[in-house]
């Protein structure tokens, strides 16, 4: 289950890799929806690419959907930009940047609408993923609300986090909040300091747990905080996280420690990219991205279904050169 929406957030310089181009940002998650759900963008304009060329994690999970057949349903959490993927609608809108007022209005309904729609999936099992550009700013913006205050990862090599201090301090003034007054207030941090994909989440998180269906957060420190709501939310059993070694090993979050904080069962899964030179893998190698797009929850089932990751990393690149060929990205000319 794929939530994909945008928060203008994102539009802050050197907040989100996301992208190399600011004007067509906005059209990376409909395209993200589109790729998992097609293999290649339907009516999005683009391939989603970062200014070095590296490709989107839904690369990775749709190779690993090639593999396994794996169902996959579109949650709208505030798209800024239609998608041709079918989606299912919780009334999410996109969400205005952090330092403004009220830049979720409404988290609130969309987290009643979201859990509503989780307590009647029907399926046993369930993978949560999402993609919003700008999302771990809004993450550590949530977390600092709800008075919780572990590190997020970033799509940059270079993890921005001063800026993102800096960007969550001037929200928190904006919205007359101090660190720590909206906990165990969950609409209250989703609505003054996060995004409207991380709203839809964590509903979704709180009813598929209502619901008794198995759950597993396919992603990083976004889903991470998604996690830290729906505990602020009451929900007390044990939370899967299945993540990629990249924000694992990434050094300016302690993401095992901050698992044991939250009582999460982590999975950490290593691609091994590594061993294939190719441009589908190598920024990933050099850092960038990390994570998104249910990426870390794709390579878990592939592990457990007993897929060699080098039969992943092949289908990787069938993946990549398909998508990329003739296509246009949104990597800026030359």
């Amino acid at each position: 289950m794929l939530v994909a929406g945008t928060t203008r957030t994102a539009r802050i310089e050197g907040i989100s890799a996301a992208g190399a181009d600011q004007g067509l940002l906005v059209h990376t998650p409909s395209a993200d929806a589109e790729i998992v759900t097609y293999g290649e963008p339907i009516r999005a304009p683009v391939v989603p690419v970062s200014p070095s060329g590296c490709p989107t994690p839904a690369v990775v999970t749709r190779a690993v959907r090639e593999l396994l057949n794996l169902d996959v349903t579109v949650v709208d959490g505030g798209l800024a930009e239609p998608t041709g993927a079918p989606t299912v609608t919780v009334g999410a809108r996109p969400g205005n940047d952090i330092r403004e007022q009220d830049p979720v209005s409404t988290a609130p309904g969309v987290l009643a609408a979201a859990r509503e729609f989780g307590r009647s999936v029907p399926d046993d099992e369930v993978y949560l993923a999402e993609t919003v550009p700008g999302g771990t700013t809004t993450a550590l913006g949530a977390l600092r609300a709800l008075g919780e205050d572990p590190a997020v990862s970033s799509s940059l090599p270079e993890n921005p986090l001063e800026l993102k201090r800096e960007v969550v301090e001037e929200g928190l003034a904006a919205s007359s909040l101090g660190p720590g007054d909206a906990a165990g207030e969950p609409p209250v941090a989703l609505r003054r300091m996060g995004d409207p994909v991380l709203a839809t989440v964590t509903g979704l998180l709180v009813g598929l747990v209502e619901n008794d269906t198995a759950i597993t957060l396919a992603g990083g420190t976004q889903m991470l905080t998604a996690a830290a709501l729906a505990r602020h939310a009451g929900v007390e059993t044990t939370i899967r996280l299945a993540t990629t070694s990249f924000v694992a090993d990434d050094e300016s979050v302690d993401l095992e420690a901050a698992a044991r904080d939250l009582d999460i069962d982590l999975t950490v899964t290593d691609p091994g990219f590594e061993a294939r030179d190719h441009p589908a893998m190598d920024a990933y190698v050099a850092g960038e991205a990390k994570e998104g797009v249910g990426m870390g929850g794709a390579l878990a089932l592939a592990d457990a279904a007993r897929i060699p990751m080098a039969d992943v990393r092949e289908q990787i690149v069938t993946v990549y050169d398909r998508l990329l060929d003739g296509a246009e990205t949104t990597e800026p000319e030359a």
